[in-house]
């Protein structure tokens, strides 16, 4: 997807400085990556004691190598 965006240039420059990336793209990519994913955990989190999740070793592989992909 192409889109153009205005991003506050001192967010930008700071996360720029903390990845390790060297395009924007990547950067933004990166960034929506690890923002998904530190959603996911916390979702996950929520439902814990809830009896809605039943997870063993290898559920948690499953989503880790989903990450990945």
């Amino acid at each position: 997807m192409r889109a153009t965006i205005a991003i506050d240039d001192r967010l930008f420059e700071e996360a720029r400085k903390l990845a390790p990336v060297k395009t924007k793209k990547a950067l933004v990519e990166l960034c929506l990556k690890e923002f998904i994913q530190r959603r996911r955990m916390e979702h996950l989190a929520g439902l814990y004691g809830s009896g809605l999740v039943d997870l063993d070793v290898r559920d948690v592989e499953a989503f880790r190598s989903d990450d990945e992909g």
